[in-house]
């Protein structure tokens, strides 16, 4: 039997350089497309535009800009958080609630008189542990996600009521330190947009550079080839709750600072904006599929909206109106991308 014949060099070399040719028709225009997030740098370019436009004296300011970062901060802590359990192929609908009775816990009377390091810890405590029971619940009770984080949304918030009698409490004397993260700058930016871009850092190495995030990544996609490939399913649905309830935590610990207050009635809807802001961040709700910094960008376009209304002096129903109109847009946008020929 005859050995196959060994393609010649000339002929080596005509197919190498036939693969390195573009395809027919894809120009530097099309391979834009393939930039990541493209989309969202477009869309907050022309927000940009449209502010600097209507309110061309404020909008560009160092101050507002400061102020955008700021009240980004909270919910994108929140935000990290939401994105791992989303890309997981679950949902957290106990975000803002869990983040109110973490900040009630934390500034409760016999806390605050520990001082302001254990106010900290307790609020990251709490968060963690009510992120565990979400976790525990799915993973070894079989609840839903979605069930299972609406029962808990209902019990933090109204354990949280219960806790200061439905009253606002304050940050005492002598625990100036927690208000000194909203208060405190460096370069001119309040320490609170440093400790948010620090967990947003830490997200994304945790997401691309660890056996951790290609887990998530693999659970969200396929539970059942994960569970076939070694992987402990339950157990790591348990620990993306708990880094959720984490990053509540942290975000108690950020809207203490902000408002110097402990209130049952904080983070009101902000799981739908952590949610939204995941969505329009191109990240799947069925799982296996999202970015950190696509995230971000979505919360980033829903901030700069919220402050071009403000700015602007309109109708806050008509904000809502808007933000759900781009979910929808967004939502559809990936359904496309899904039915499309790769």
């Amino acid at each position: 039997m005859s050995e196959p014949r060994l393609p010649s060099v000339d002929e080596q070399v005509r197919v190498e350089k036939q693969e390195r040719k573009p395809a027919a028709g894809v120009g530097p225009l099309a391979r834009l497309g393939d930039v990541p997030h493209l989309g969202l740098v477009v869309a907050l370019v022309l927000l940009a535009a449209v502010g600097l436009v209507t309110v061309p004296d404020t909008f560009a300011t160092a101050s507002n800009m400061v102020s955008i970062l700021s009240l980004a901060a909270t919910i994108g802590v929140i935000t990290v958080g939401a994105t791992f359990v989303i890309i997981g192929g679950g949902i957290d609908l106990s975000v803002g609630a869990i983040m109110a009775l973490a900040s009630v816990w934390a500034t409760t009377l016999a806390t605050q008189s520990y001082g302001p390091f254990v106010m900290i810890v307790c609020a990251v405590l709490v968060g963690t542990g009510a992120g565990l029971v979400n976790g525990l619940l799915i993973s070894y009770g079989r609840m839903v996600p979605f069930i299972a984080t609406l029962a808990m949304l209902v019990a933090a918030r109204g354990l949280a009521q219960r806790m200061s009698d439905r009253r606002t409490q304050l940050v005492q004397q002598g625990n100036e330190m927690i208000v000194e993260l909203s208060t405190s700058r460096v370069l001119g930016i309040p320490v609170l947009v440093y400790i948010f871009a620090l967990v947003v850092i830490a997200g994304w190495v945790l997401l691309n550079r660890t056996t951790f995030g290609r887990r998530t990544y693999a659970v969200g996609g396929n539970p059942e080839a994960a569970r076939l490939a070694g992987i402990d399913v339950r157990r790591h649905t348990v620990m993306l709750y708990a880094l959720s309830g984490l990053c509540c935590g942290i975000a108690a610990v950020l809207i203490m600072a902000r408002t110097t207050t402990g209130s049952s009635t904080h983070g009101d809807l902000y799981e739908l904006d952590a949610i939204a802001a995941v969505i329009i961040g191109g990240t799947l709700l069925t799982g296996g599929r999202g970015s950190i910094i696509g995230s971000i960008l979505g919360l980033l376009i829903f901030t700069v909206i919220t402050n071009l209304f403000i700015l602007n002096g309109l109708n806050t129903s008509d904000q809502l109106v808007a933000k759900g109109l781009i979910i929808v847009v967004a939502v559809l946008l990936q359904r496309r991308s899904l039915r499309s020929p790769t």
